[in-house]
């Protein structure tokens, strides 16, 4: 089937729920909009919202989309479908006042066929209405409205059908490679008919492998090509190498050239063992996993590639190799990235089954739905190489019972039907998987370390469940991880999986294989601040295969899991105005924080040392914390007016000694590297200048480190940080001084002005302050480290016309920046 994007020329409009009959009174507030468009991310924050910090205390509401289309004549003699790649709430489509679909998994792709609805003499309306206003229904921000790509799928003659081209590699080795490519082709011309279908194996534009096919129809409509296509010398695809090629098929009736249908692939064969982990091509590979949400920031739910290929380059250059989709399938652009950026996905089906979290999730249509969903999870994928497990679903509140057994080994059979290439697992919690048992399991902990065994969370929801989790660290976790009970409550539904997938259960590692010597673990998310001792036990045990961390990247909802709070509050009690998680390695807009080095370093992944200092405005304050936060630090020795005060500094390395200067006078060596958790403290008095680290190891110097103090700001720099825009462009804002030293310091912090002109307009604007009560879609916004992201997208994406976008402070500081788009 040929594709076209159907995005642009709609109309939005919040629905008034005050006067419903307000449009039919042609009294409409409907502004023009391109699609993907998130209509929460544009909603005033409410402290008083039900889904409270869940969402970032963004509200709900109910929407409408509205487009204007003629029917094209040839269609008349065609396949015609819509597909909607994400509409987040319940989703009703109209075409020409009949209800032609209605959607209720926000996560979930769907199609409509357009036929039975379009007039071809007159113009046609398409109307959905969107109704994201029951909340709390998320446990983290949704989204709401049409978030992702709208694609017209049209089919003529004989073509092949949309998500239906399968390209599968059944063996591989350096000389010799044989691929399986199946295709299903539909014919709609007529009975009795000849078609030709042309398969293409094609590397870098090259044609390596080609195979004809002549296909037969007799009353049937529906034809499956099965062939299998030897590829000599093949290029292998792996994180490190990430080869593709493409597979092109064409359908011919009467010479005449009917479909043409490209795939890309990789050429890789997984294996999977106690003994040598996860294999592909042959090599264990370690995971080395982060959880993402699928938010973008500043952006909202909007998915756009150019977005997600940020994210995903992000995560590669931190030293991620894998991503698990939280707690959702994974969206088309995002695979398509990890495929060439070189990561492995974990691609997960949902967050709940029978049941509910939220009041209003997907629990009341999972039994109905859950077919459909993993059918379209399963033919998404396929052709991803990036894609090595599916995961049947996250915290399951029923694993541990009967019928969550039973719904388990259902939904890995139905996968393994689906798609027999890959592994299933299920990132089993403890807490949830206990039900019944978890009294009796707590009376154990608390008399074994005299605790109290109550959470102290409120607001429901993610707040009370990870207010309890957090309990379940050190080492009540180890004996919590290791209870008999515990063990009795995941059994069956770990049986049933290919990979024992464990929640904050590492305590738990040694003691799967004593009772499970065939089964591989994996840690399916883990607190980020224990990485240390996470990445030993990854190491040291060949059936562990990897560790994914919570989170590698920061997100909106879940708010305040991670901010330190100097004032005595808590986390967990859904604090407004905090907006953001504020756990990720990597902050909302794309900024490393120090965690993110020293797991690089423990990953050993670097020899370059790392300065990070706790910031100076807290110091001698204390904070609450809870098992998912590192340090409230930050790579600075900016520190305007605290001269003399005492900054706790960090030096993380590899190296077995590293040695700090400041202003170069030595402050002394001490040791590092492993053996010292891969981290050298300082107490330095602050005075401006330079520091550096040097590592060492053995007197061999490894690398060096430094920082200098910023003076006053002057400048503002700023920097295209998305590559190959078709649609949006990312450019970073940073706050410097004549010399072009980044001042992140609070005191210098700015307020920032933006202004767009020419094609192009500001989709989004914002920073990475967890607590802002600013908007992401103002033109003003108060840095935060001293640093802003602006996210231009261009008006029309045909056009070569720039647009040119205008950033100032009040005190004079001012930058121009030109995006051409690409």
């Amino acid at each position: 089937m040929q594709c076209q994007k159907f995005n642009e020329d709609w109309t939005f409009e919040k629905a008034d729920q005050a006067d419903r009959l307000k449009a039919f009174y042609g009294n409409s507030d409907a502004v023009a909009v391109t699609l993907p468009h998130d209509a929460m991310i544009r909603e005033k924050r409410d402290k008083d919202c039900p889904s409270g910090a869940q969402s970032g205390f963004y509200p709900g509401g109910v929407y409408t989309y509205e487009k204007k289309f003629m029917a094209q004549n040839e269609w008349k003699k065609q396949d015609v479908f819509l597909e909607f790649e994400g509409i987040y709430g319940i989703a009703r489509v109209w075409i020409n006042g009949s209800l032609a679909a209605v959607n209720r998994n926000g996560y979930m792709g769907f199609s409509v066929d357009l036929k039975p609805w379009i007039s071809y003499e007159h113009e046609n309306i398409i109307r959905i209405d969107v109704d994201n206003s029951k909340q709390p229904n998320s446990r983290w921000y949704s989204g709401s409205g049409i978030y992702r790509d709208v694609n017209l799928w049209t089919g003529k003659d004989v073509y092949i059908s949309h998500d239906k081209l399968r390209i599968t590699t059944l063996s591989v080795n350096d000389d010799m490679a044989v691929l399986e490519v199946c295709a299903q082709l539909k014919n709609i011309i007529g009975h009795g008919l000849e078609a030709e279908c042309l398969i293409e194996i094609k590397k870098d534009g090259q044609k390596t492998a080609s195979d004809t096919q002549r296909v037969i129809f007799r009353s049937e409509q529906m034809q499956t090509v099965r062939v299998q296509i030897p590829i000599e010398h093949p290029k292998k695809w792996s994180p490190k190498q990430p080869a593709l090629y493409e597979c092109h098929i064409t359908t011919k009736f009467d010479d005449k050239i009917c479909d043409e249908a490209v795939s890309n692939f990789g050429i890789r064969v997984l294996a999977l063992d106690p003994v040598h982990g996860l294999q592909i091509n042959g090599e264990a590979v370690k995971l080395r996993g982060t959880c993402i949400h699928h938010d973008n920031g500043v952006i909202g739910a909007e998915t756009f590639k150019e977005a997600e290929w940020y994210r995903c380059k992000r995560l590669k250059e931190a030293g991620f190799n894998a991503i698990r989709s939280a707690h959702h399938p994974m969206s088309r652009a995002m695979l398509d990235a990890c495929d060439h950026i070189g990561i492995l996905v974990m691609d997960e089906l949902t967050d709940m089954w029978d049941k509910e979290k939220n009041t209003y999730d997907f629990s009341d249509i999972f039994e109905d739905e859950y077919n459909q969903w993993i059918n379209h999870m399963v033919e998404k994928d396929y052709n991803h190489p990036s894609v090595v497990i599916y995961s049947v679903g996250n915290e399951i509140q029923e694993a541990g019972t009967k019928q969550g057994a039973w719904i388990n080994r259902m939904l890995c059979n139905k996968f393994h039907e689906l798609d027999n290439t890959r592994y299933t697992t299920n990132a089993l919690n403890g807490l949830n998987c206990a039900g019944r048992r978890l009294g009796f399991i707590m009376r154990d902990v608390a008399e074994k370390f005299g605790m109290d065994s109550h959470g102290s969370g409120s607001g429901g929801g993610s707040n009370a469940l990870n207010s309890f989790m957090s309990l379940m660290s050190g080492e009540k976790g180890e004996f919590f991880a290791k209870h008999p009970l515990v063990s009795e409550a995941l059994e069956e539904c770990s049986q049933s999986c290919d990979i024992t997938g464990l929640n904050y259960l590492s305590g738990r590692y040694e003691l799967e294989h004593e009772l499970h010597p065939a089964k591989t673990v994996l840690g399916t998310e883990t607190y980020p601040a224990d990485i240390e001792n996470l990445w030993k036990l990854v190491e040291t045990y060949p059936h562990v295969i990897g560790d994914f961390t919570w989170t590698g990247y920061d997100y909106i909802g879940e708010a305040g899991v991670g901010i330190f709070h100097y004032d005595g509050n808590a986390n967990f009690t859904s604090i407004y105005p905090e907006r953001l998680g504020y756990i990720g390695d990597i902050d909302l807009i794309g900024n490393r924080r120090p965690i993110s080095y020293f797991r690089e370093i423990v990953y050993g992944l670097t020899d370059k040392p790392y300065i990070a200092v706790e910031r100076l405005e807290h110091a001698g304050q204390t904070a609450g914390k809870t098992a998912w936060m590192f340090k409230d630090n930050i790579s600075s020795w900016t520190w305007k007016e605290f001269e003399g005060t005492t900054a706790n500094v960090d030096v993380y390395s590899s190296g077995d000694e590293v040695e700090l200067f400041l202003n170069d006078k030595s402050l002394g060596r001490k040791p590092a590297g492993r053996e010292n958790h891969f981290t050298a403290s300082y107490e330095v008095p602050y005075e401006p200048g330079t520091l550096k680290a040097v590592a060492y190891q053995k007197d061999r110097k490894l690398g060096e480190y430094e920082l200098s103090t910023a003076k006053s700001v002057t400048k503002l720099k700023v920097c295209r940080v998305t590559e190959n825009e078709r649609n949006i462009a990312y450019i970073k804002i940073w706050l410097v001084d004549d010399n072009g030293t980044i001042n992140s310091q609070e005191a210098e912090k700015r307020l920032l002005h933006a202004s767009v002109v020419g094609n192009g307009v500001l989709e989004g604007f914002g920073t990475a302050n967890p607590s802002s009560e600013e908007d992401y879609f103002s033109d003003s916004v108060t840095t935060f480290d001293g640093s802003a992201l602006a996210v231009v997208r261009w008006k029309n994406v045909k056009s070569k016309e720039p647009a040119v976008l205008k950033v100032w402070t009040d005190d004079g500081c001012q930058v121009m920046i030109n995006i051409e788009n690409n």
